[in-house]
């Protein structure tokens, strides 16, 4: 993340998802007064790489899922999460490389019917949680 508004509204709505860890990469900093409760409820780690983190966290048997619009992607409507789910937002203006991209177990991509061409981070984040919660509501 490069925006510190981005990572903040990403952390205040992991805090209504009940989502406990977010890790972050990059120069951005939680701004509590948007991440309101989230800034107290979500453990925030800040890594220089993501590849190792992802590594770890899939050898503990978590599924790694992209948000990103690619070749082989699912559209949101039609994906099925595991209940262990570590969901990975790219760059604001890069999205996730090619070398994030191989660590993922499955991408998923949130249609769009307009201009521009793809949400904001913190945006297609939040829906994405969103239907996480959804496909298990009891947390």
């Amino acid at each position: 993340m490069r925006s510190n508004v981005n990572l903040s509204r990403i952390v205040r709505v992991a805090g209504c998802c009940g989502i406990q860890q977010v890790v972050a990469c990059g120069t951005a900093k939680v701004v509590r007064r948007i991440a309101r409760d989230g800034a107290e409820q979500v453990q925030v780690d800040v890594h220089r790489t993501l590849p190792p983190v992802l590594k770890s966290l899939r050898a503990k048997g978590y599924q790694a899922v992209g948000i990103e619009q690619t070749t082989g992607s699912t559209s949101l409507h039609d994906f099925r999460f595991h209940r262990e789910t570590v969901l990975v937002v790219g760059n604001e203006r890069t999205g996730l490389t090619e070398e994030i991209l191989a660590e993922l177990d499955a991408v998923v991509e949130i249609p769009v019917w307009g201009l521009p061409y793809s949400y904001n981070a913190a945006a297609a984040a939040t829906m994405v949680m969103y239907e996480y919660c959804r496909q298990f509501p009891t947390g």
